[in-house]
C-alpha cells in the first residue's frame, strides 16, 4: 500500500495468453480478469512505470467493465516485473477508486518493492531446478506431482509413475570418476526429457535416480514409455564411457485408489524399481503384478 486511502488496493498479477492472474493482492476481491480488458496489459508494454490519473477521463479505459463495474478502477500505477532475461511475467500495480497523482518517491517505492518480486522468483526458480540437469527439483517436483494428482483424483483420471535409477551407478564413479558420472546424469535427464511429453512432470529425485509423473496415462502406456527411455539410453554412446553402455532400472506403478497419495505412488514405484534390480536390471518392471517384467535387455 502506497497511501492510506481507504479505497486503494495492491496487487501483484501475473499474465498469460487470455488472463491475469493475482497471485498476491489486498483489497481486491477477484482472483482473475480477463487480459484483453487488463490495465496490466498496458503496464507490461511500457518500459517506464505506466500511470492512470483518472480512467473516468481516459479514452483507453472510460467504458471498460473494470471501470464501469466492480471493482470501479479509477487511478492505476504499474511496475513491469522483467526478469534478467529481458521477459515480463507480469506486474506490481496499485490501484484506486478515485482519482489520484503517484508521485515520483510513491513510484520509486513501487518500483523497489517490484525488484524485490523478481529477485524472489528467480530465487524460487533456481531453487525448484536441478543445477546439474535442468529437471525439477525433488521438492518441485513432489509439489507439482501432487497438484496433478489432487486433479486425476477429482475427475477420477487415469496417472501413472516412473521411477528411474541408472544400473550400476557407482562403478562409473569409482572407475571414470564423478565428472563422467556428472556427464552420464545429465545426459540420461537430456534424453528422458526428450522422450516425455509436455504435460508430464520430470524430476531428479536424487543422486541417479529420476521420476516422472504421467498424467491421463494408464499403466501399459506408461511401460510402454518407460521402455522407449530405457532402450534410449541404452543406444546412446557417450564417449567418456569409453565403450561401456548405460543401462535403467524402471519401476512403474499407476493410480489405483482414490486414497492414493504421492507417497504411496512414489512406494509402489520403488518397489518394481527394486525388483527390476534383483532380476537382472536394465529392464522395467510394473508394480502389483498387474504385467510381467519387460525383460528387453537387447536394445
Amino acid at each position: 500500500m502506497i497511501s492510506k486511502e481507504r479505497n486503494q488496493t495492491a496487487t501483484g498479477p501475473l499474465v498469460d495468453a487470455d488472463r491475469q492472474w493475482f497471485k498476491a493482492r489486498r483489497g481486491l476481491g477477484v482472483c482473475e480478469t480477463a487480459r484483453d480488458i487488463s490495465f496490466c496489459t498496458h503496464a507490461i508494454q511500457a518500459k517506464d512505470p505506466f500511470v492512470v490519473r483518472d480512467a473516468a477521463l481516459d479514452p483507453r479505459f472510460a467504458n471498460n467493465p473494470l471501470v464501469t463495474g466492480d471493482p470501479h478502477i479509477r487511478s492505476y500505477a504499474g511496475i513491469p516485473l522483467q526478469t534478467p532475461e529481458g521477459y515480463i511475467v507480469g506486474t506490481l500495480c496499485a490501484i484506486d477508486q478515485v482519482p489520484r497523482d503517484f508521485p515520483d518517491h510513491e513510484l520509486a517505492i513501487l518500483t523497489s518493492f517490484a525488484n524485490v518480486i523478481v529477485s524472489e522468483l528467480e530465487l524460487r526458480q533456481i531453487a525448484s531446478t536441478d543445477v546439474l540437469t535442468g529437471a525439477l527439483s525433488r521438492r518441485a517436483w513432489m509439489e507439482q506431482a501432487s497438484l496433478e494428482l489432487d486433479r486425476a483424483r477429482r475427475y477420477d483420471r487415469p496417472l501413472s509413475v516412473l521411477m528411474m535409477d541408472i544400473d550400476r551407478f557407482k562403478n562409473i564413479n569409482d572407475t571414470l570418476g564423478h565428472s563422467v558420472g556428472d556427464i552420464v546424469i545429465k545426459r540420461v535427464a537430456e534424453l528422458s526429457m526428450g522422450i516425455v511429453r509436455t504435460a508430464d512432470t520430470f524430476g531428479r529425485y536424487g543422486g541417479e535416480e529420476f521420476c516422472v509423473l504421467l498424467p491421463e496415462t494408464g499403466l501399459e502406456s506408461a511401460m510402454m514409455l518407460a521402455d522407449r527411455i530405457r532402450i534410449a539410453c541404452f543406444q546412446e554412446q557417450i564417449e567418456e564411457l569409453k565403450g561401456l553402455y548405460v543401462s535403467m532400472s524402471i519401476g512403474v506403478t499407476d493410480r489405483e485408489a482414490m486414497s492414493d497419495d504421492i507417497a504411496s505412488l512414489i512406494e509402489r514405484a520403488d518397489k518394481a524399481l527394486y525388483e527390476a534390480k534383483n532380476s537382472g536390471r536394465n529392464r522395467c518392471v510394473a508394480s502389483g503384478g498387474k504385467h510381467n517384467e519387460r525383460d528387453s535387455n537387447v536394445a
